[in-house]
């Protein structure tokens, strides 16, 4: 073994619905891509940073699809490397963890304080390698078990956890965490702390040969790679649709050597953005990728999503960038000009609601509705 070869991934919010659609045979199928990866490099062990589910209680679709997953990485002779994310519970992913790690399957357990941080020692060409296992912590979760400290924030917490887990700085290590890195740029489709206080200092990790992160769905190195977020492995929300996703390969030589690759994934479904006339995108080719599609007509089409899901069936939203739309303007009195008619009072109106004076036909339908109401007045 000359090299130690890992496939990072993480954040693959199993049983995810986007719209009310359901993502489970588009993850079954990615994650099958995947397994063709792990056939195709043969990475040593398979890393998940985090969010393995969407949900703290995920489905049983959910938990037999990992199951599936996880068995094909072991059939292989892989070891595998799981951390709990912010949607997963941290109980629940650690249940049997003892007895699967003599398989190679290593999940995080749930954090008891002092040196309950999982290490994996792992050996090659180049000697020892450790792997930490850090589940997504919460100034919470740390506060109870360091009373005496003054504890106020993410980066105070993590601190003396990775304090305590006393790294050996003369041999290579490798930390699997979740958790939002300072500088950082997020995709839109995370979960995240108002204000950002969730926000942890990139130096805490300066003791780490890589620092194999999940929690931020769009992949991006910080500081130089050291510190990588592999991303999403499929498109979990429209500021994602332009994104190409893939999975990390990271090799460790000697201290001090790391390479970075990225195996791109293409989907069974791709997230796309539409943005056009009504009769444009309609007569388009009919596909089955998801679609956020954005009206440009000025006027509203009667039954638009009806009609354009008859033609592309995993539409997911629509909406309209036009005049009426493109600005925000506060709708106060209209004008309280004595000698207004009602006609022209409703015409400002409409004016300021719509960004856009009333067409010839509506002038005509407004003055019929009104001469109308007028008459039945004089009636009674």
């Amino acid at each position: 073994m000359k090299c130690m070869k890992l496939l990072h991934l993480s954040d693959l919010h199993l049983g995810k619905r986007l719209n009310e659609f359901n993502l489970i045979e588009d993850q079954s199928f990615i994650l099958d891509r995947i397994i063709e990866i792990i056939d195709r490099r043969q990475p040593d062990g398979v890393i998940i940073a985090g969010d393995v589910y969407d949900k703290p209680t995920p489905t049983a679709e959910a938990v037999g699809l990992f199951d599936r997953f996880v068995s094909s990485v072991c059939e292989r002779g892989k070891r595998l490397f799981v951390i709990s994310g912010n949607h997963d519970s941290a109980e629940r992913m650690a249940f049997g963890s003892s007895v699967m790690g003599k398989s190679g399957v290593y999940f995080s357990p749930v954090y008891e304080g002092k040196e309950s941080i999982s290490r994996i020692e792992l050996e090659d060409e180049f000697g020892a390698l450790n792997i930490y296992l850090m589940p997504f912590l919460k100034p919470f979760d740390v506060r109870r078990f360091y009373p005496e400290e003054e504890l106020d924030s993410y980066t105070d917490a993590l601190r003396l956890v990775i304090r305590d887990m006393a790294v050996n700085t003369s041999v290579r290590n490798v930390v699997i965490s979740h958790q939002f890195v300072t500088n950082s740029e997020t995709a839109g489709s995370e979960e995240l702390i108002i204000g950002g206080s969730e926000n942890i200092d990139a130096a805490l990790f300066e003791d780490f040969d890589y620092v194999a992160l999940g929690h931020i769905h769009r992949p991006q190195n910080i500081l130089g790679g050291k510190l990588r977020y592999c991303g999403t492995p499929l498109k979990y929300s429209l500021s994602e649709a332009v994104q190409t996703k893939s999975a990390t390969i990271v090799t460790l030589g000697k201290k001090g050597e790391l390479t970075i690759e990225t195996e791109e994934l293409t989907p069974m479904r791709d997230l796309r953005a539409l943005k056009g006339k009504f009769d444009e995108i309609y007569s388009g080719e009919p596909t089955d990728d998801y679609l956020y599609i954005t009206l440009t007509d000025e006027e509203e089409i009667p039954d638009a999503a009806a009609r354009l899901r008859a033609r592309y069936n995993s539409l997911m939203a629509l909406d309209y960038d036009n005049t009426r739309t493109s600005r925000s303007v506060m709708i106060g009195a209209p004008s309280a000009d004595a000698k207004a008619s009602p006609i022209e009072l409703f015409e400002e109106l409409f004016e300021r609601q719509n960004n856009k004076p009333m067409s010839g036909e509506q002038k005509k339908l407004v003055s019929k509705l009104v001469s109308e109401l007028w008459s039945k007045e004089d009636e009674e």
